[in-house]
C-alpha cells in the first residue's frame, strides 16, 4: 500500500482541523433549549425526549452482557478498548441526555455531550486499531477520550464567559462519519464490517438533520418531534454496530479475522 494513500485520513483531518481554527468559534444558536415536544408522561416533562433515550440504555447493556469482556474474543481485540469506551459512552447517554431534557438548560447539556463525545472517541479509537495500528489501542482510545472531554469541556467555559464555543465538540461528531469509512476502505476491512458501519453511519446522519428540523418534523407528523426521532434513529445506529460486533463472535471467519487483516503500520 502506498504511502500516499495512507496519509488520506491525515490530510482531511488537518484539513477539517485547520477549517475549524480558522472559521473561529462555533457558538450554539439561540432557541435551542426550546424543543417541540412539550409532553407530559407520568409527571415527566418533555416525556418523549426524555424517555426515547432508554434505547440507548438498552443497546449498550445487550452489548455489554453480550460482549464483555472484551478482550476474551479474538475477533474483537485488536479494537476491544475503544469498544468498551463506545458501550460505556452509550450507556452515561441514556443518564445523561434524559438528565438534561427533562429541565433543558446549558449547565445540564454538559452531561448529554460529555457522555456523546465519549461514545465518538471511542468509535474512532477502535476502528483505528483494527485497521491502521493495532499496538496502541489503549494509548488511543485514552488520548481520544481525553480530547473529546476537553472538547465540551472548552464549550463549556467559553459558555460560561458569554461566547461558548463548539468547534471542538462538532470536530468529535464529524471525524468519525469521515474517518471510520476512510480506515476501512484504505485498509480493506471486511465488506460486511464497511456495510454494517456505513449503515450506522448513514443513520446517524439522518439523525442530526431529524435534529436540525425538530419544530418541522413535529408540526408534519404531530405525534414525534424531530429531536425524538433523532433519539430512536441514533439508537438504531448504535444498535446495527452492536449487531455487527456480537455477529463477529459468532463466525468462524471472523474469528480469524485479527489474524487476517492485522495492522502493522505505525
Amino acid at each position: 500500500m502506498s504511502r500516499s494513500l495512507r496519509s488520506i485520513p491525515v490530510i482531511f483531518s488537518l484539513a477539517i482541523l485547520s477549517i475549524m481554527l480558522f472559521h473561529g468559534p462555533v457558538q450554539q444558536f439561540s432557541g435551542y433549549h426550546a424543543f417541540a415536544d412539550q409532553s407530559k408522561f407520568l409527571g415527566i416533562s418533555h416525556a418523549a425526549d426524555v424517555l426515547s433515550n432508554l434505547g440507548f440504555a438498552v443497546v449498550a447493556l445487550c452489548g455489554m452482557l453480550r460482549l464483555w469482556p472484551l478482550d476474551s474474543y479474538p475477533a474483537l481485540h485488536a479494537g476491544r478498548h475503544g469498544y468498551a469506551l463506545f458501550l460505556a459512552g452509550l450507556l452515561l447517554t441514556a443518564f445523561g441526555s434524559a438528565y438534561y431534557h427533562l429541565a433543558p438548560d446549558n449547565a445540564r447539556l454538559v452531561w448529554d455531550r460529555l457522555p456523546i463525545a465519549l461514545a465518538c472517541a471511542g468509535l474512532l479509537a477502535a476502528v483505528r486499531a483494527e485497521n491502521v495500528d493495532a499496538a496502541h489501542g489503549l494509548r488511543d482510545a485514552i488520548l481520544l477520550g481525553v480530547l473529546s472531554v476537553a472538547g465540551v469541556l472548552w464549550w463549556r467555559f467559553t459558555d460560561l464567559r458569554g461566547a461558548g464555543d463548539l468547534r471542538f465538540y462538532l470536530l468529535f461528531q464529524l471525524l468519525p462519519l469521515i474517518l471510520v469509512p476512510l480506515w476501512q476502505a484504505i485498509y480493506r476491512a471486511p465488506i460486511t464490517d464497511r456495510r454494517a458501519f456505513a449503515a450506522a453511519l448513514l443513520l446517524y446522519v439522518v439523525a442530526k438533520l431529524a435534529e436540525i428540523g425538530d419544530h418541522r418534523i413535529f408540526d408534519a407528523l404531530h405525534f414525534v418531534s424531530g429531536h425524538t426521532l433523532k433519539h430512536l434513529l441514533a439508537t438504531a445506529a448504535a444498535a446495527v454496530i452492536v449487531a455487527r460486533l456480537v455477529a463477529r463472535t459468532s463466525s468462524t471467519n471472523e474469528v480469524a479475522r485479527l489474524g487476517a487483516v492485522a495492522p502493522t503500520i505505525n
